[in-house]
C-alpha cells in the first residue's frame, strides 16, 4: 500500500529536458525522490527502446541501478530509460506504478500510464496527454523573482527577455536566422529598456556571437555560460517573453509565468511543434512574433498539477 508520501524514482539517461519533466511531476507528487541515470551498453542500447536490458544490470545484480527493493512509483523519459521502466513493471508485481513520459511508440503494456504532449495525438486507455510539459521551475521563478540575479535585477525596467533554443528536429539557427531575428527584436525594443538573453545548451556558439553583435548598441545582457543560468530570473523579470519555439519545454515553462509569451518559429522547426503553438495562441496565451512585442496579460498555464493529478488518481484505483 502507498503511504501518503510514496517513495519514487525517476529514470533518465541524463538529458536535461527529460530530467526536467520527470524532476517537475515528481515534485509535485511530493514523494520521496531518488534520481537514477542509466546507460545501456552494446547492442542493448541499439535496441532501446523496445529491447531488454543488460542481464548484467537486472534488479537482483549486485550494482544495478534498479537494485531491489522497487519505490512506490517509477517516472521515466528517453528512449534509453524505457526498457529499465518496462524490466520493473515486469518484476514489480504490480507494486509500483510506472509512468513514462513523451511518447515512446511502444505499447501501452510498458506502463501503467504514458503523458504524452497533445501534439504527439497519442490515445489510449493508459494514455493522459496535455498542451504543455510537465516541470517543476515554480519554486526557481518565485525565488529569482524575490532574489534575483544582480545582473537581470539592475537591469532598467520594462524587460524584455529572449530565450533561445537550438538546431534540433530541422530548426534552422544559422546566420540569415540570427540577422532575420536581431532585426524582428530591434522592432520589439521600443517599447522596452532592456534585453536579457539566455542561451540554451543547444544554441550555436556563432548563432549567439553574430545575434550579439547585431544588437550590440543596445546593450542587451546576454549569458554567457559561466555561473549560474539566470533563466528564472529571465521569466520571473521580463514583462514579455520572446521564446524559441522549437523547445517544447522552454515554451510550456514561459507560458506558466504571468509574462506576456511571443513564439519565434525557426525555420524548418517540426510541424507538430508549430500545431502545439498554434494552440497556445488559440487559447490567448501565445502570440505569434512578428516583430512587435508589446506586454499583454495572460493567465498562466501549467499542466504539472493536473498529470500528478493524474498519476494519483490511476495509482489510487490499482490500490
Amino acid at each position: 500500500m502507498v503511504e501518503s508520501r510514496p517513495t519514487i524514482w525517476t529514470i533518465t539517461d541524463g538529458k536535461i529536458g527529460d530530467r526536467v519533466q520527470c524532476a517537475g511531476l515528481a515534485a509535485a507528487l511530493g514523494g520521496a525522490v531518488v534520481e537514477k541515470t542509466v546507460t545501456l551498453r552494446f547492442p542493448f542500447e541499439w535496441m532501446a527502446p523496445w529491447g531488454p536490458i543488460d542481464p548484467r544490470d537486472a534488479p537482483d545484480r549486485e550494482g544495478s541501478p534498479i537494485a531491489f527493493p522497487f519505490p512506490d512509483i517509477v517516472i521515466a523519459s528517453g528512449r534509453r530509460a524505457i526498457p529499465f521502466a518496462h524490466a520493473i513493471k515486469k518484476r514489480g508485481e504490480g507494486e509500483t506504478f510506472v509512468a513514462i513520459l513523451k511518447d515512446p511508440r511502444l505499447p501501452a503494456l510498458f506502463a501503467d500510464l504514458i503523458w504524452a504532449p497533445a501534439h504527439d495525438r497519442r490515445t489510449g486507455g493508459n494514455v493522459f496527454s496535455t498542451l504543455t510539459s510537465p516541470h517543476g521551475l515554480q519554486p526557481a521563478i518565485a525565488g529569482a523573482g524575490a532574489n534575483p540575479d544582480a545582473a537581470i535585477a539592475r537591469l532598467e525596467r520594462p524587460i524584455l527577455g529572449l530565450v533561445l533554443g537550438g538546431p534540433s528536429g530541422g530548426a534552422r539557427y544559422d546566420a540569415a536566422s540570427a540577422s532575420a531575428l536581431a532585426a524582428k527584436i530591434r522592432t520589439a525594443m521600443t517599447d522596452y529598456a532592456s534585453l536579457a538573453v539566455t542561451p540554451s545548451r543547444r544554441t550555436p556558439p556563432a548563432f549567439v556571437a553574430r545575434l550579439e553583435a547585431a544588437l550590440k548598441d543596445l546593450n542587451p545582457h546576454f549569458w554567457n555560460g559561466e555561473g549560474a543560468n539566470p533563466y528564472p530570473e529571465i521569466l520571473a523579470l521580463s514583462d514579455a517573453l520572446i521564446v524559441a519555439a522549437d523547445s517544447h519545454n522552454m515554451l510550456s515553462e514561459a507560458a506558466s509565468t504571468h509574462a506576456g509569451v511571443y513564439a519565434w518559429r525557426p525555420q524548418g522547426m517540426a510541424p507538430k511543434l508549430d500545431w502545439f503553438v498554434k494552440q497556445l495562441e488559440t487559447v490567448g496565451r501565445v502570440r505569434a512574433f512578428v516583430g512587435d512585442a508589446a506586454p499583454f496579460d495572460a493567465a498562466p498555464i501549467d499542466a504539472t498539477a493536473e498529470i500528478a493529478a493524474e498519476v494519483t488518481r490511476r495509482l489510487g484505483s490499482l490500490r
